[in-house]
Formats: C-alpha cells, sequence, structure tokens
C-alpha cells in the first residue's frame, strides 16, 4: 500500500509571511500547482483495483499466459526514491547553527545598543523647548560659543559665508 498524504507536509501560512512582496504572484502559482497536483493525487485510490484473474483465465485462450502475467504483476514494486538528501541538509543545518545564533547574538547587543540610544534621545527635552544653554551643556562641542569659538564647524571662510578674498591673516581664518 503506498504512503497517503494526510495533511500538508509544508506550512503555506509561515511559507508565504517570508517571501517577498514582489515575488507574492509566483507565490500563489506555485501554490496553486501544488494544490493541483495533490488533488489529482488524492482522485485517485490509495490502491490499485483488484484484477479478477479467473475471469481472464476463462477468456485467454493460451494456457499459462494469466498465470505468467498474475506473478509478474504481483512482483512489480514502484521503486519509491530514497532520501539521500536530508542527512546532508541536516549536517549542513548542524555547521550553520553555531554561526546563526552568533549573529543573532550580535544583532541582540545592536538592538540593545539602539534601544538604548533610542530612550536617550527620548530623555531629551524637545526641540522646541531646548534653550541654547540646554544644548550648550549636553552638546558642549557643537554648541555656540561666541567667546572660545566665534564660528560653527567646519571653521572654513567658505562655510562661514566669508569670501577667502576678503580674510585677513589677522583674523584667525
Amino acid at each position: 500500500m503506498a504512503k497517503r498524504f494526510t495533511k500538508p507536509a509544508i506550512n503555506w501560512v509561515e511559507l508565504e509571511k517570508r517571501v517577498p512582496p514582489e515575488q507574492k504572484t509566483n507565490f500563489f502559482a506555485f501554490k496553486g500547482k501544488v494544490d493541483s497536483y495533490l488533488r489529482r493525487v488524492l482522485a485517485n485510490p490509495p490502491e490499485p483495483p483488484k484484477i479478477n484473474w479467473d475471469e481472464y483465465q476463462k477468456s485467454v485462450p493460451i494456457p499459462g499466459l494469466v498465470d505468467k502475467f498474475k506473478k509478474e504483476y504481483e512482483a512489480f514494486k514502484v521503486p519509491f526514491p530514497q532520501d539521500t538528501l536530508t542527512s546532508k541538509v541536516e549536517e549542513q543545518w548542524k555547521e550553520l547553527e553555531p554561526q546563526i545564533k552568533a549573529f543573532c547574538a550580535n544583532l541582540q547587543k545592536e538592538i540593545e545598543a539602539s534601544q538604548k540610544e533610542l530612550q536617550r534621545i527620548k530623555s531629551l527635552p524637545k526641540f522646541e523647548e531646548m534653550t541654547m544653554e540646554m544644548f550648550y551643556e549636553l552638546y558642549p562641542d557643537q554648541a555656540l560659543d561666541p567667546v572660545n569659538k566665534p564660528t560653527f564647524w567646519p571653521h572654513t571662510p567658505e562655510e562661514q559665508g566669508v569670501s577667502p578674498e576678503k580674510t585677513s591673516t589677522k583674523g584667525g581664518y
């Protein structure tokens, strides 16, 4: 007796979640073909129909021919392909599992660092409420300091709106 599939071996819902949006049409076409093949297989009975050998014995005039066919028919077995790749795939998976875990651990560290940075940013005062003094306390290297740094970074004449020809050697540019 042939092994019948009672439920699909593929979790189509989970697979569909992993398909990129631009490949959805190909995915649904593939799923449709698989479903049609499965319907065609399930439309056939699990066992081939029984042959009434006695009826053939009466109607075939050549002696021994029906017995020969019966013996060969019963001896014939349809070969089912052997699974030779599952062990290789499992070996590859065992090799990749530590790399995947290390990658996930690194990503988790990045996620935690990003969440801390996000919390730091959320803890800052709103832009509309921030004063120049607050900005100077939070970012002293970027804030305006007219006494010590009378210009903004980068301290080049082009960025300060001064043409290079009009700059003097005494001005500090």
